[in-house]
């Protein structure tokens, strides 16, 4: 499968992981017909289409939009085939803060791009969630876990139409805006990083690995999957010393809604849950397909009962060289102690 002469759409597209996908398919897909970037901040629009003029990308096409009104994403998706959905308010203390634009945006607005998919013709959906969404504790892991939900089971709903929905779960993606990475480096030259908790480790992804996911699941999903990569995790401070080892780390405590460590699957989840290789995929309890078929194709293994994929457990740790080294791979080509 690949992807010329096929329309595209990505919801907050000019987000981190959206801005990576675009780079990602004008590079590797040159024949794609129609690439749309819908999201709501016309700045940032702006700034994207300076990068992408129209004489070099003639088919890229920016459109306003949010994903709250369905009567517009409907005609944004006339004429798509496949829809990436990354959209979301994903601050923490910003959705505690303000929990009923969290819900609209994250749980409704979910809703709506299902809705406009099954209206419009769509053929493939991949919606974007975080690692929150397993068994959360904060308001914007528990919108996410609802549109994670809502994406499932959209396959049982849409009747004779072949449109295929289907998630894509990681962790935080190094770099991206407003993850530890970069606010670290920022705070290196005050001489003083906050630390939440010693303890604390999180998964990490590159923006690269996002976009692989996301393509894996566009090309390969059945519908219904929620797809969970294999990644490292790291200690919290093991990134203070590679970014700062002279500064001072200064202890605050954990904000509100936030774990210790993370998970991606929880001992609930292992049930339905298939070691594929590279990822692994918890399916729907009641797939739409032949799960004989599916594992025969994938070459899927059953986990163990009661397994669980924690970032404080994981057996795949990053370093400090291996963080320093990533990060100016991935992060800030110019990072240097």
């Amino acid at each position: 499968m690949n992807l010329d002469n096929k329309s595209i759409l990505i919801t907050g597209g000019t987000g981190s992981l959206g801005k990576a996908l675009i780079k990602h398919i004008t590079r590797n897909h040159p024949e794609v017909k129609r690439l749309v970037i819908f999201s709501r901040d016309e700045q940032k629009q702006f700034q994207m289409a300076q990068e992408y003029p129209n004489s070099q990308y003639p088919q890229i096409r920016f459109f306003i939009g949010d994903v709250r009104d369905k009567d517009r994403l409907v005609r944004a998706m006339k004429g798509i085939d496949y829809v990436i959905h990354a959209a979301a308010m994903k601050h923490v203390h910003i959705a505690e803060y303000n929990p009923d634009e969290c819900v609209k945006t994250n749980i409704q607005g979910a809703q709506n791009v299902i809705d406009a998919c099954l209206e419009t013709g769509v053929k493939r959906v991949v919606a974007l969630s975080t690692d929150k969404a397993c068994a959360p504790i904060n308001l914007y892991g528990a919108t996410k876990l609802a549109s994670d939900k809502l994406f499932v089971a959209a396959n049982n709903i849409r009747g004779n139409n072949p449109i295929r929905f289907s998630v894509v779960r990681y962790g935080n993606v190094m770099g991206s805006n407003g993850s530890v990475i970069p606010f670290f480096i920022n705070k290196k030259k005050e001489g003083v990083l906050p630390i939440t908790d010693p303890n604390m480790t999180r998964f990490n992804i590159s923006l690269q690995g996002g976009v692989d996911m996301v393509m894996h699941a566009l090309f390969h999903a059945w519908g219904g999957e929620i797809f969970i990569p294999k990644i490292p995790s790291y200690r919290i401070m093991d990134v203070a010393v590679a970014i700062a080892p002279d500064c001072e780390h200064r202890v605050i405590g954990i904000r509100p809604g936030e774990k210790i460590h993370e998970e991606m699957i929880t001992p609930s989840d292992s049930f339905y849950t298939y070691d594929l290789g590279k990822y692994y995929t918890i399916l729907p309890a009641v797939p739409k397909w032949d799960l004989v078929d599916f594992l025969e194709a994938f070459q899927g293994q059953k986990v163990e009962a009661g397994f669980a994929y924690t970032s404080g457990a994981n057996t795949a740790w990053e370093t400090v060289d291996s963080l320093r080294t990533l990060i100016k791979e991935h992060v800030d080509s110019s990072f240097e102690l």
